[in-house]
């Protein structure tokens, strides 16, 4: 029956979430929340389809940051490390601190004991390593400077647990302790009970362990497994160390994530490490998909519909004070132009190790059986609409934010009368530019990128700031003489606005535009715009026509399959458009049908006779007549 039960429940958690994330993907809301609301729906207080284990199933799945910073680990280098570590101890230090201490206080305000108040601001001050670094993988964030910025952040208060940890049973020797229930009187053993100087040199016993093993030992022993070429036992062997290194962790007191992203940047260098990422990469999504369903159906909303003024109102005050600590430290250490509000939007919840620190206060009698249950409520709400924050975010706040940011001077254009207008000045627009300037025609080149501007004029171009969306600003470039507007632009929803205009008040001037893909390339056709470069496209028929070369092809079969290649695509656009205006479905199966001719033309290619206008390139023939010249020396 006891298996019945587990099958049941694994059921239940993976059917919630095959359904619930790919509908929230769909709808914009990302996979956290996906995972979050498939929590609620199985949870005690919808469905019922799970009930109090949801607790122990989070317990486990928080495996799964273990995993997650294990592998970031990976990709990290010591020396990276040092690099950032002005934005690690620096942004997350104040971080911690200026957000302990406001929440500190807040508390103290309404209420709390001083010490308790302290212990709640540390508590709260830390945010979600999962929720966090998962939303910069998926939203492809982790690059950028709002991204990197987190990502300190989150290594610092990592390290943070460790302090925080043994500062709650000081805090708690410094009161009265509190009204807990029989239940949670749990006497604290193992490190924890031992002085203080004892368990600071068994935490550096341990960390040294795992420096001089990682650095020394591990790669004879990945290399020993390697060797037996059974990939299921380095399988076996990578979560073996990290699952060992996570309970060592544990017993001595340390985060289990911190020692095990330690453990992961140690193996940065080591020859396996690939091999360990795509080994471990499969258990953390599993795990951590697992952890935030078990965080949704884990919120207490009997106790939200009890008390939900109180619980709405500190839950507010959190994501208030997080946010605004954030931002003010995002502006000191200079993020520019929205990057900002992103970074103080990705912090701006709890951590899942609140979890841990609140049950940790309560052991130790700091926090009574009410207030906990209310911080565990307000710690998994925060994480639940974390989502929701960014999603907010990118809809509202970004766009007033860019709206703002281009509110200032644009160039004045001198009065111009170059034959060619060219909008956008990045790398595909700097190719074009070279190539019409190379061959002497005069060009009037706008960019809306004040940076790429600046850079560029340094390298003797002479551009304009400014915004070619603007009527006023295409008159003063010239648009009436015009013979070309060349759209070279990013901003492909802008630049279909331009053509309409443009087409609609100067129907004179030939426009050449630059496409996303090929239903971008319809929307152009849709406005008379025919001649039209898929900005992908090119480079990629190059890159193809190498590929073939290196896998036999000689030059001229490469570059002939190439461009037969080319001249289907240009024959079949026309019909395809009109398939794509009249019926989708047909436009699909017309899109396979000419996939399918192209490669049969390919074949049929082979075996043609070269024709005489590619005698250039007809290396049988050379071959010919070396062998005859060879026949006539022998």
């Amino acid at each position: 029956m006891h298996n019945q039960d587990f099958f049941l429940s694994a059921i239940i958690y993976l059917g919630a979430a095959v359904i619930s994330v790919p509908i929230a993907k769909r709808l914009g809301l990302g996979s956290v929340l996906g995972y979050l609301l498939a929590g609620v729906l199985i949870g005690p207080f919808v469905l019922g389809l799970v009930g109090t284990e949801a607790g122990e199933v989070m317990h486990f799945a928080e495996f799964g940051v273990v995993l997650m910073l294990f592998v970031i680990g990976l990709e990290l280098e010591p020396s990276l490390l040092w690099k950032m570590r002005r934005s690690i101890f620096g942004l997350g230090g104040l971080q911690v601190l200026g957000t302990a201490t406001l929440i500190g206080f807040t508390a103290h305000f309404f209420g709390f004991q001083l010490n308790r108040a302290i212990a709640i601001g540390l508590i709260l001050a830390l945010s979600s390593t999962a929720i966090v670094l998962q939303t910069l993988s998926e939203k492809g964030l982790m690059r950028n400077i709002a991204g990197r910025s987190a990502f300190s952040v989150l290594l610092f208060q990592d390290m943070a647990v460790i302090p925080i940890l043994a500062l709650i049973p000081v805090l708690a020797s410094l009161g009265a302790p509190a009204d807990l229930s029989e239940s949670a009187l749990n006497n604290i053993d193992g490190v924890a009970a031992l002085p203080g100087y004892l368990q600071l040199l068994i935490i550096i016993g341990a960390m040294s362990t795992i420096v001089i093993i990682g650095r020394f030992a591990a790669r004879h022993v990945f290399r020993f497994i390697a060797e037996t070429g059974m990939h299921e036992v380095f399988v076996a062997l990578a979560l073996l160390m990290v699952i060992g290194i996570a309970l060592a962790m544990d017993a001595i007191g340390l985060s289990p994530a911190l020692g095990t992203f330690a453990a992961g940047v140690v193996l940065a260098d080591n020859e396996y490490r690939h091999e360990l990422e795509t080994t471990i990469d499969p258990f953390k999504g599993l795990l951590l998909g697992l952890f935030f369903i078990s965080v949704g159906a884990s919120i207490n909303f009997a106790l939200l519909v009890q008390e939900p003024l109180t619980i709405i109102q500190f839950l507010l005050l959190l994501i208030l004070i997080k946010f605004v600590v954030l931002l003010i430290l995002g502006k000191a250490f200079k993020l520019k132009k929205g990057y900002e509000f992103l970074f103080a939007f990705l912090l701006a919840q709890a951590s899942e190790f609140s979890f841990v620190l609140i049950s940790f206060s309560k052991q130790n009698m700091l926090l009574d059986e009410h207030t906990s249950a209310i911080l565990l409520l307000i710690v998994t709400l925060s994480m639940a609409v974390s989502p929701l924050l960014l999603i907010f975010n990118d809809k509202l706040v970004s766009p007033i934010l860019a709206r703002w940011q281009n509110k200032v001077e644009y160039d004045e254009i001198d009065e111009e009368e170059n034959p060619v207008i060219l909008a956008g000045f990045g790398r595909f627009g700097l190719a074009i530019g070279r190539i019409l300037i190379a061959n002497g025609f005069k060009v009037t080149i706008l960019d809306n990128n004040p940076s790429n501007v600046e850079t560029l004029r340094k390298y003797g171009f002479k551009l304009y700031f400014g915004d070619i969306s603007r009527p006023t600003m295409l008159e003063k470039a010239g648009i009436k003489n015009a013979r070309l507007l060349i759209l070279s632009m990013a901003e492909h929803d802008e630049a279909l606005k331009i053509s309409k205009f443009v087409r609609k008040k100067y129907p004179n001037v030939k426009i050449l535009a630059r496409a996303r893909d090929i239903f971008h390339v319809f929307e152009y056709f849709n406005l008379n715009v025919k001649t039209v470069q898929r900005e992908m496209f090119e480079s990629a028929t190059e890159l193809g026509t190498q590929a073939l070369q290196q896998l036999g092809f000689s030059n001229y079969e490469a570059y002939r399959a190439t461009r037969t290649f080319k001249h289907h695509e240009e024959q079949v656009i026309d019909e395809l458009y009109k398939h794509w205006l009249e019926d989708h479905g047909k436009f699909i199966k017309e899109t396979r049908r000419f996939s399918e001719q192209v490669a049969e033309t390919l074949n049929a290619e082979k075996n043609y006779s070269i024709h005489d206008t590619d005698c250039a390139w007809d290396v049988a023939s050379l071959k010919n007549e070396l062998t005859k010249e060879e026949d006539k020396i022998t």
